[in-house]
């Protein structure tokens, strides 16, 4: 039997499907495999180049396979996707495809996670959680409030500042069932407040430990949750060659639909982690909202502007806040790109120059 030298490996929770092939591309074994036969598997092969299909588990299999002494690359399920064909979906056919995608030197590979880089992303999935928790009890106090011809502002502040106002002036006046629902709310409220401040004191810690964030949050408008999970999906971005590189990934950059020689050029492609991509878009908005708060001169423009800030307010006033806060966003990402992967510190000057260009 000939020596594999790239394996398409398709994943599942029990069943797994391994294409071997030669190293001029030759079929040499197509074969499936329960979850406790793998590792016995692949640490009795040579070392050998598997490609995985990206996905929730796929970066556990790439740090085994690693420490076994095999090369693993993941790929992302859409090219994965293009090799597949007309072929009819089995496990088979998609570990077939998942080695000619191997293969084909167009494709790009995502970077494995560590289990830090996991820890972080876990963390910050369940704060996400938990925000949505709260929001989604406020809005139902709100509305139960409303209801009763009571209105308060949108917004968990003003549901804070408003409603002990509302239970000291109108709670007598309430039913004992109202009473005891609205009481049920806020402490769960409260206790879901509890958690994320809890969670917050954790992302306090990890982001003071780590020196990579620490030069991300040099970055006007990059604050604490932001900068951890930067580290925490791209790690120190050298798998990317460049800045827009890295934005695509994080899909901040348009898509295009062009033929016969005709540009046209859509919205971004919004691929990638969408938590991330908010945040990023959310730092591009407070960062716009901060210039237009500045004191402002005679000639009513903001004091201490900066090539960055004229080149922000010039976007605005010709594209909206939306278009400029999805633009800046997409600066934000390639200045990111620098400080973590050129290990540099942000600096504002270099930053001037490049955005007066």
């Amino acid at each position: 039997m000939s020596q594999a030298y790239f394996i398409g490996l398709d994943i599942a929770k029990n069943v797994f499907q391994a294409f071997s092939a030669d190293e001029k591309g030759k079929a040499i074994a197509n074969k499936k495999m329960g979850r406790s036969a793998v590792k016995e598997y692949f640490v009795r092969l040579a070392p050998c180049t598997i490609g995985i299909e990206a996905c929730g588990t796929s970066h556990y299999w790439a740090r085994t396979l690693t420490a076994m002494g095999h090369v693993v690359r993941l790929i992302s399920p859409e090219r994965v996707k293009a090799f597949l064909g007309s072929h009819n979906k089995t496990d088979a056919a998609d570990a077939k495809a998942i080695c000619e995608a191997l293969m084909h030197p167009g494709t790009r590979f995502i970077a494995s996670k560590t289990e830090e880089q996991q820890d972080t992303d876990h963390l910050l999935s369940r704060r996400e959680r938990l925000v949505h928790t709260m929001t989604q009890i406020v809005n139902q106090t709100r509305s139960f409030l409303a209801e009763r011809g009571i209105v308060i502002p949108q917004g968990r502040h003003k549901f804070m500042q408003e409603f002990p106002k509302i239970i000291s002036a109108q709670w007598d006046g309430f039913s004992g069932d109202f009473q005891a629902v609205l009481t049920e709310n806020y402490a769960e409220y409260q206790e879901v407040a509890d958690k994320i401040a809890g969670l917050d004191t954790l992302i306090s810690v990890r982001v003071k430990s780590s020196e990579s964030c620490q030069r991300l949050m040099k970055i006007n408008g990059i604050g604490p949750l932001t900068a951890l999970a930067l580290v925490a999906h791209v790690g120190s971005a050298e798998q990317f060659h460049n800045g827009r590189q890295m934005s695509a990934y994080l899909g901040l950059t348009p898509r295009e639909h062009s033929s016969g020689g005709k540009q046209r050029m859509l919205g971004i492609s919004k691929r990638g982690n969408v938590r991330l991509r908010t945040l990023l878009i959310l730092c591009a908005r407070a960062v716009i909202h901060g210039i237009g708060r500045r004191r402002r001169g005679a000639d009513g423009e903001p004091l201490g502007m900066t090539a960055l800030d004229t080149w922000v307010l010039s976007l605005v006033a010709r594209k909206g806040v939306f278009k400029a806060a999805v633009a800046l966003a997409n600066k934000l990402v390639r200045m990111a790109w620098v400080v973590l992967a050129k290990g540099e510190t942000y600096d504002i000057s270099k930053a001037c120059k490049a955005w007066a260009a």
